[in-house]
């Protein structure tokens, strides 16, 4: 019998922390976009804003599609990092004060979504985390992107829209 090896950056030992989802209705998202005080726009990082009006255009579909499925993936995000926190964790945030546009939801160069969170915020995630699992990072460790040395966190995302809906799967996973 073969030994089995780790896919796609899995370590044996790996789990996952936190999973979450999220479903936008396009109609009313758009709406929301197209409101005169542009306050759903700034909720979004100027590289989102961008890659999603390219996107927009290479498909023909405009960018509301694509910033709908990314604002589903950072609620989803939200939610699978509430999730690994658990019930008895205080939480990083309130409901007034997340800090969407610094956690991004951005394309590779091949297209492929990927979770960026701004510096002060992957340390917010990696001081959380210690408190639910002792070997989990400290803040100095939080920034370690791939190629970087070896995370000990990481996201896995999944965008996607069609018809009238977007929707988004996070899985936070945690390295032991």
């Amino acid at each position: 019998m073969a030994a089995m090896t780790a896919m796609d950056g899995q370590e044996p030992g790996d789990r996952i922390a936190g999973l979450g989802h999220d479903v936008v209705a396009l109609d009313v998202f758009a709406e929301q976009l197209a409101e005169p005080d542009g306050g759903m726009l700034r909720l979004f990082s100027p590289r989102e804003l961008r890659q999603s009006a390219l996107r927009g255009r290479l498909k023909a579909d405009g960018d509301a599609v694509h910033l709908a499925a990314r604002w589903a993936g950072k609620e989803a995000v939200i939610k699978a990092w509430c999730e690994a926190l658990g019930e008895t964790c205080p939480l990083p945030y309130t409901v007034d004060n997340v800090p969407w546009a610094r956690i991004e939801i951005l394309d590779d160069a091949r297209g492929v979504p990927h979770v960026v969170l701004a510096d002060d915020d992957a340390r917010a995630l990696s001081e959380a985390l210690r408190g639910v699992q002792r070997d989990v990072p400290t803040a100095s460790d939080a920034g370690a992107q791939p190629g970087e040395g070896a995370p000990r966190w990481r996201w896995h995302i999944s965008l996607s829209h069609d018809g009238p809906v977007a929707s988004a799967v996070a899985i936070l996973v945690v390295r032991r």
